[in-house]
């Protein structure tokens, strides 16, 4: 995927290697990432430090009025054009579910979407670390593809891999996920190599017994398994071959899964 700009909290659209084209809304700030993971892979680099959130202003993030307007101006531009998206997605610049009118805004990208766009999905990126907040599981049910991130079924791994903020607890985001009754795509990233000096792998046989046994506790609609894409601010992370890959779907679809692959 192209890596996009973030001056309009509608970018795109651009092409997913996961969604195909993907017109983007991020509703954190354009010049810097809020998120309550700190992912050692993350493709928008590393959280600001906490002495840098002190010392500056508090960030910007777009008001629901105003993703509602750029939203409905490129989504009658492109149907003007014929070329509609296949999604319209929210990801961009950290967590889309921490903006505080989260649940408003899909519900205006919703009926937005309706007059302007009517085959496009609207599919939220989420790393399921929020869904004890008020009104992101409402918000997330009316878009029409969940995709929720879970890297490990252990969560001393998981804390290695996605460093979650105070608080986070596995087993309370697995109870949370068990919400959506299956209606949701599991998303996971297999890498490998060494953090700070330690070994960090989530594709071992351990790792890939206990998160299999995951996927059978929640039972998704859908899983998608991919891994690095390009340069990530922890060095030393290597990309899971495509033949694993394969092999972790294919062990998946015997079970009568549908499963994605993003190599």
């Amino acid at each position: 995927m192209e890596h996009p700009d973030f001056k309009n909290p509608v970018f795109g659209p651009i092409h997913s290697r996961r969604l195909g084209s993907s017109l983007g809304i991020n509703l954190m700030p354009a010049t810097r990432k809020v998120c309550n993971f700190n992912c050692i892979y993350c493709e928008c680099g590393w959280n600001p430090s906490p002495e840098h959130d002190k010392k500056g202003p508090k960030p910007y993030m777009p008001t629901p009025g105003e993703v509602a307007a750029a939203l409905e101006e490129k989504l009658r531009d492109l149907a003007e054009k014929g070329k509609a998206p296949d999604v319209i997605t929210f990801s961009g610049n950290g967590e889309p579910t921490l903006h505080p009118e989260f649940l408003r805004i899909v519900g205006d990208t919703v009926r937005i979407r309706n007059r302007w766009s009517p085959g496009t999905k609207v599919c939220v990126l989420s790393n399921a670390g929020t869904l004890h907040m008020p009104g992101v599981v409402e918000g997330l049910l009316q878009a029409d593809q969940r995709i929720m991130k879970v890297d490990s079924a252990f969560e001393t791994t998981l804390r290695i891999i996605n460093r979650p903020g105070d608080g986070y607890s596995l087993s309370q985001t697995i109870t949370q996920l068990k919400r959506f009754e299956g209606n949701f795509t599991l998303q996971t990233l297999f890498l490998s190599g060494h953090i700070e000096g330690k070994p960090v792998d989530n594709t071992t046989d351990e790792e890939l017994e206990a998160w299999f046994s995951l996927v059978d506790e929640l039972r998704p609609c859908q899983v998608m398994v991919y891994t690095l894409d390009r340069q990530t601010p922890a060095p030393g992370l290597k990309k899971c071959p495509v033949e694993k890959l394969e092999a972790i779907a294919g062990a998946l679809r015997v079970k009568g899964y549908d499963v994605v692959v993003a190599g």
